[in-house]
């Protein structure tokens, strides 16, 4: 049961990172929210996760993966009932940070419990592999699961269903025996001295190119996806314009899933290191992104959004864990939670800013031009990441 715990955590780590984004063609005009203040909200939650990740390691530690996985499914589950039942733009705001602490509390009981209890221990990255099938899962089934619901019933009524399906998983935790007892611990001399390394240094600014860049496609798909359909027809109904726009979400999400799994599986096939040429696949991974942020700019289809959604999600698919790879291999596996700490750290720190600046720039144009934005991010995450596989 302990192993169902640690990946239904990675799953409602996967609802939490996309939730904004899946509720916000109902969200913003009901809370008269404009594309500004809707990314003060997607700021707000990245940067209640980036201090809550530098906390949760120690409460984990205090008080067992039990307490934190339970605290993640309970205030996730709370944030989501406020949201529903919320009418007026201050009172979404505090869910959105407590949003913050779920997420990082899923977060942390999750990925590091999976190592540990799924194949008996044996085989970390092969359970890492398959949590992060279970996130994708979450990215993929939330957006799925409101648009069904806003056609059949009300904005409560769809938002409540989500907050009971994150809360239904605190039965099993608190039924669940045998968590492994968490290991890490702050140890801030090691931590300021990892800060000198290069390579912890590159990741970290890896990271927060390639975080903002998806914690952006998750934020803003669905108002893309709308945006592009409005203009080819220009007499459609919102309601399926908002169905449309918030199925890209799981486009997106669906081939993130298959390019993570092509990633693990197809270097082995192909008696091919994937960790000496991880910089080379990041980098290239980030070139193709720019080609289709630039389709997406341009893009006056909605059947044309909904392949560049896929192509985003393929070409974002290797970068996070190929980036956590080639760090890891660089160093022993003493210092692996202290790195993996700091890079993701700052990888949130970029999405507190990138999808706020966008919501700007979408304020006085529109989604598409705000897209620009993207281009310099994906050409810096492959100089970056060339970088880094040569450090």
């Amino acid at each position: 049961m302990v192993s169902a715990v640690a990946l239904m955590c990675v799953f409602g780590l996967g609802m939490c990172f996309v939730l904004l984004g899946s509720i916000s063609v109902k969200l913003m005009p009901r809370v008269n929210m404009d594309a500004g203040k809707f990314g003060t909200l997607i700021s707000a939650f990245m940067f209640s996760c980036l201090v809550s990740s530098l906390i949760i390691g120690v409460i984990s530690d205090t008080i067992g993966f039990k307490w934190v996985a339970l605290i993640g499914f309970i205030a996730t589950a709370v944030c989501i009932f406020i949201l529903a039942t919320g009418k007026s733009y201050g009172t979404v705001m505090f869910p959105c940070i407590l949003l913050g602490i779920g997420a990082m509390a899923l977060n942390t009981a999750g990925n590091v419990m999976a190592p540990q209890v799924l194949f008996e221990g044996k085989d970390p990255a092969a359970a890492s592999n398959l949590a992060n099938v279970f996130f994708g899962l979450g990215l993929f089934l939330t957006p799925l699961i409101v648009s069904y619901l806003f056609r059949k019933t009300s904005y409560e009524a769809a938002v409540t269903v989500l907050g009971v399906i994150i809360l239904l998983p605190v039965i099993i935790a608190l039924l669940a025996k045998g968590y492994p007892e968490s290991k890490a611990g702050l140890n801030i001399a090691a931590t300021t001295k990892l800060l000198t390394q290069p390579a912890v240094l590159v990741a970290a600014f890896v990271l927060f190119c390639y975080i903002a860049l998806e914690a952006s496609f998750c934020n803003w798909l669905p108002s893309f996806g709308k945006e592009v359909l409005q203009k080819e027809k220009p007499g459609i109904e919102a309601a399926t314009a908002d169905a449309s726009g918030q199925r890209l979400l799981s486009f997106f999400a669906i081939a993130m899933m298959v390019g993570r799994l092509a990633t693990s599986l197809l270097p082995g096939r192909l008696n091919v290191d994937l960790t000496a040429i991880g910089g080379w696949v990041i980098a290239g991974a980030a070139i193709i992104a720019v080609v289709v942020i630039f389709f997406m700019m341009i893009c006056t289809k909605g059947s044309n959004a909904a392949l560049l959604a896929i192509l985003a999600g393929l070409a974002f698919a290797p970068c996070f864990p190929t980036t956590v790879g080639v760090t890891f291999s660089k160093f022993s596996s003493e210092v692996y939670g202290s790195i993996f700490g700091i890079i993701f750290a700052v990888g949130l720190a970029g999405a507190v800013i990138i999808p706020k600046m966008m919501g700007n720039i979408a304020k006085g144009a529109s989604i598409q031009k705000s897209l620009k934005l993207l281009l310099p991010a994906c050409i810096v995450l492959a100089v970056l990441a060339i970088i880094l596989g040569l450090i």
